[in-house]
């Protein structure tokens, strides 16, 4: 619903064109931290996790018998001359858990001043740590569909690329969750992480769409991210409200009562997205714009099990 225009409060720090998404200071303090997830995916580990499969990597794993064939430049040949026998050196591998970050650019994310800025502000908090981490995330807009992707990894010098990239995005369109999944599990059928970071209002609804990424064996992290006067209207009296998306108009009374149930229905809606999270063995963490960033990545999402 459109809103009249608001002032944001003093620490959303609304984005200013060509002004850094997230400030040096608190770059720092997200090294502490590392994305979770609570799934075991079959022969990925998270970039920072050790892995038990043989392959080509940098660390020491075991030894093996020559065959016919193999690669003799992993041969120990210290073993070799001692034994008189051939034996090929493995290493470990660090394949990585995919991580996507599906970020809702659609209308309703600009009908409040902070909203979208905040969304793409955490989207660039959460990126970052997986940097830090060698997680490589790949960063999905999407309003009615999905639009360019932004893959980014291999540490956290490749962060200033993905800040321009987030700052360049722009509220357009309206939401259409089945949509967007369908064309995403299609796109990505490898299993991952799949962080999903919007305000949820879909008029057809999302709970279906959400649930057909966690059957195709996904791991979900819903973030919900809303204004306050998203879950609690502000005005009284006779109104025109005007959806943000579609441009519908509905002329209602709204007294104190109405807004009671209004909020009431706002806080069922969060439920059923939680519920969905939590059935699947996923998280769930809801977020007001009123809430500081750095409250919302140190409290919020590490009491969600977000990261940690």
């Amino acid at each position: 619903m459109a809103s009249p225009p608001r002032r944001p409060p003093p620490d959303s720090k609304a984005v200013l064109p060509n002004a850094p998404l997230l400030d040096r200071h608190f770059l720092e303090r997200l090294e502490r931290l590392t994305l979770r997830w609570q799934k075991s995916f079959p022969g990925l580990v998270g970039g920072h996790n050790r892995s038990r499969f043989a392959g080509g990597g940098q660390e020491f794993l075991d030894h093996r018998g020559y065959h016919q064939g193999d690669d003799l430049r992993a041969v120990n040949w210290r073993a070799f001359m001692r034994l008189d026998k051939m034996f090929l050196k493995l290493f470990q591998i660090e394949p990585r858990v995919p991580v996507r970050l599906l970020l809702d650019t659609s209308k309703s994310m600009a009908s409040s001043p902070e909203k979208f800025d905040y969304a793409r502000r955490l989207a660039a908090a959460l990126c970052y740590v997986g940097l830090v981490r060698h997680d490589t995330i790949e960063v999905i807009p999407f309003s009615s569909g999905i639009q360019e992707a932004n893959v980014c990894g291999g540490g956290r010098h490749r962060f200033t690329p993905l800040s321009n990239f987030l700052g360049a995005l722009q509220p357009a369109g309206e939401t259409n969750f089945l949509s967007v999944v369908r064309r995403f599990l299609n796109d990505y059928p490898q299993r991952g992480l799949v962080i999903v970071i919007s305000d949820f209002l879909d008029e057809g609804g999302c709970d279906r769409a959400l649930q057909y990424i966690a059957d195709y064996g996904n791991e979900l992290f819903l973030i919900q991210i809303w204004s306050p006067e998203d879950r609690t209207p502000p005005w009284t009296g006779e109104l025109d409200f005007v959806d943000a998306e579609s441009g519908a108009q509905l002329h209602i009374h709204v007294d104190s009562d109405a807004r009671k149930r209004y909020t009431e229905e706002f806080d069922r809606f969060s439920d059923s997205l939680k519920t969905v999270a939590l059935r699947n063995d996923g998280k769930y963490a809801g977020i007001p714009t009123d809430t500081s960033l750095d409250e919302a990545i140190f409290g919020t999402l590490i009491h969600a099990r977000g990261v940690a």
